[in-house]
């Protein structure tokens, strides 16, 4: 029966994946019209339940135009090279102890590599529409894409010197008597902001700056096309959000023992948390310049992920605090 699971399973998780990006754009458009003292929508269906799929819908039914200098081949498949790695990475995400589909042993090496594709895509659109302010926004894209992957993979070197693993489950384990949010507090402080900016969201979201470049590297881009550029963002806060509670908040691990509910809804709750945190500084922060955001980068978080792999180092020597780096 284990043929059955890997066909039900993929299709299982992406129709989960998919009814999350419709509700998170719903519950992002509450956040912000909670923060700005708004309704947000409301008209569709009961308190607006209804109204992201109405939007996608009008979205997949617009027509499709591709520019008649474009590169039609390229054109076509960027948004699919963009957001295929989105939905591979899900397959070494341990949701639980037994819910899982690939126990990798290097399952977070295979997550930053296969994620890092999506860089490709986004020049592969950018510059085969044909249009300048598209390429601007993909080169763009691609320079604070590789500049942030950089403190993100450095930051998570801290964690698997603590746990001794690249298998993600291994490092849930490992923090059975600490979550490495604790021990661990600077990388997770550079991870997260960094995966902020490797999701092209606010204050990072310069590679789609309206104001600047009319609409980013996806400018040329219609209908259905477009729309696979949107579940890319949304599906990579589905997974970067589940690999944060992976690796610094315990992934479904009660805390202080409470084992009063399943260890699928301890993590459910992690993940909205940092799903919830996502949207509200999106609502709260103004965009950066580029060269603010470039000098953040390298002279801010790769000295900070610097740091703290020493300071790692350092303390794992510590007796007392060998206890939180087994």
């Amino acid at each position: 029966m284990d043929w059955l699971f890997y066909i039900i399973g993929p299709i299982l998780l992406l129709g989960i994946m998919l009814g999350f990006v419709t509700y998170a754009i719903l519950f992002e458009r509450k956040v912000i019209g909670w923060i700005q003292n708004r309704p947000g929508p409301n008209q569709v269906g009961p308190w607006g339940v209804f109204q992201t799929v109405a939007d996608i819908f009008k979205l997949l039914t617009k027509e499709d135009i591709v520019p008649e200098r474009a590169d039609q081949t390229l054109f076509k498949i960027a948004p699919i090279i963009t957001f295929v790695p989105a939905f591979l990475v899900l397959a070494v995400i341990p949701f639980t102890d037994r819910i899982r589909f690939a126990d990798l042993a290097v399952g977070l090496l295979y997550y930053m590599a296969i994620s890092s594709i999506t860089t490709m895509g986004i020049l592969v659109g950018s510059w085969s529409g044909n249009n300048k302010y598209a390429l601007l926004g993909g080169m763009r894209s691609a320079a604070q894409m590789i500049s942030y992957e950089i403190p993100l993979v450095m930051s998570v070197i801290g964690v698997v010197m603590s746990a001794h693993t690249l298998n993600l489950t291994k490092i849930v384990a490992a923090q059975n008597e600490v979550w490495f949010i604790f021990p661990q507090l600077i990388g997770f402080v550079v991870f997260l902001i960094a995966s902020i900016a490797e999701l092209n969201r606010t204050p990072f979201d310069l590679p789609e700056a309206e104001s600047e470049l009319v609409a980013g590297y996806h400018v040329e881009y219609t209908g259905f096309r477009f729309a696979f550029f949107m579940l890319t963002e949304y599906a990579y806060i589905f997974a970067m959000a589940s690999l944060t509670t992976i690796l610094f908040l315990g992934g479904w691990q009660a805390p202080f023992g409470w084992t009063f509910l399943p260890p699928l809804i301890w993590f459910i709750l992690k993940f909205a948390v940092i799903v919830f945190l996502l949207f509200w500084l999106r609502g709260t922060l103004p965009r950066l310049r580029t060269d603010q955001l470039m000098e953040f980068a390298w002279k801010v978080l790769l000295p900070l992920a610097l740091f703290n792999i020493f300071l790692t180092a350092v303390l794992k020597e510590v007796p007392w605090i060998q206890t939180f780096y087994r």
